[in-house]
């Protein structure tokens, strides 16, 4: 009976079908918002929830010359790394199903398996759009990678645990660390957008350049699971941020009242910002994103040393 009581807590609350849901819900905010700032309507609340239930009830078609069992492993995998990394978080304002020292460093690499997934989902075709698109998301992993991490690390480094329950409790009963490291809030802000493909990091996937990037020659479920992941991570990284940096969440409406008013900033700055160049984004944040972390990092170090 256990076995099955925990199963079921896997999948429903708060396992994978609740984030899945979460995703979505957070998709379509960020839609609204976006769309309102621009003086549209926007979409419907169930539009992102009706999206995919079409593209998973449409056919999934194969391209010529691609390996099939990749070209359907691929967003399932993608889906999976996104999934097994909210296992460690404090979804819904909740203790992590799981837990263990270092487990920062695991979700943070779960998070970047949706990124190699999509590039080479795109890497595997013949298509010129989806080659290129391989190229600009496996380019722009390397910009924003390094400065997330060290971003995130800052918080754990204050907190002295690798462990992101223990960062979460530490954060919970101090000074909101947005004050002390205001550098990392802004890096790591920063570096979700772009490990998100967000405006203006959106390079990857310019529709007026390069269709949908690496994924144009994906259809129905493999498109639609790649879409699910990539909104399973945006809550995944709404939820690390807020965490780390906002507090921590002590409960399920502080959960939705930080994430949400932290989705906002995201859908402002996607309105106001226009689509930099993959050697802008490339040239620019690998090397003042690391940077600021680092000298923040050492003013740290200065001023508990003094």
């Amino acid at each position: 009976m256990d076995s099955v009581v925990n199963v079921a807590a896997l999948l429903v609350f708060p396992g994978g079908l609740f984030v899945i849901a979460a995703g979505l819900f957070y998709e379509w905010i960020d839609r609204k918002i976006i769309a309102r700032l621009q003086n549209r309507l926007g979409p419907r609340w169930f539009q992102p929830f009706a999206d995919t239930v079409k593209l998973l009830a449409k056919e999934e078609i194969v391209p010529e010359r691609v390996n099939p069992i990749l070209f359907v492993a691929l967003p399932l995998t993608a889906l999976a790394g996104a999934l097994t990394a909210a296992l460690y978080v404090p979804m819904a304002g909740l203790k992590p199903a799981f837990s263990f020292p270092g487990d920062l460093i695991v979700t943070v690499y779960m998070l970047s398996l949706l990124t190699l997934c999509t590039g080479l989902a795109g890497a595997t075709t013949r298509d010129r759009f989806s080659l290129v698109g391989a190229t600009r998301t496996l380019t722009q992993l390397f910009a924003y990678e390094a400065p997330f991490l060290l971003a995130l690390l800052g918080p754990a480094i204050a907190a002295g645990s690798w462990q992101i329950s223990e960062i979460t409790a530490y954060t919970e009963t101090h000074v909101w660390i947005l004050v002390t490291q205001p550098i990392g809030f802004i890096v790591a802000l920063i570096g979700l957008m772009g490990k998100l493909e967000l405006p203006p990091f959106d390079s990857p996937e310019a529709e007026t350049e390069i269709v949908a990037g690496a994924l144009t020659e994906y259809s129905g479920r493999g498109l639609a699971i790649f879409h699910l992941g990539k909104g399973v991570e945006l809550v995944i990284g709404l939820t690390l941020i807020t965490s780390f940096y906002l507090g921590g969440l002590s409960n399920p409406l502080a959960f939705v009242l930080k994430t949400v008013g932290l989705l906002v900033v995201l859908a402002a700055l996607q309105s106001l910002m226009t689509r930099l160049r993959i050697d802008q984004t490339v040239g620019l944040w690998w090397r003042y994103g690391a940077l600021l972390v680092l000298v923040q990092w050492l003013i740290l170090f200065v001023i508990q040393i003094v």
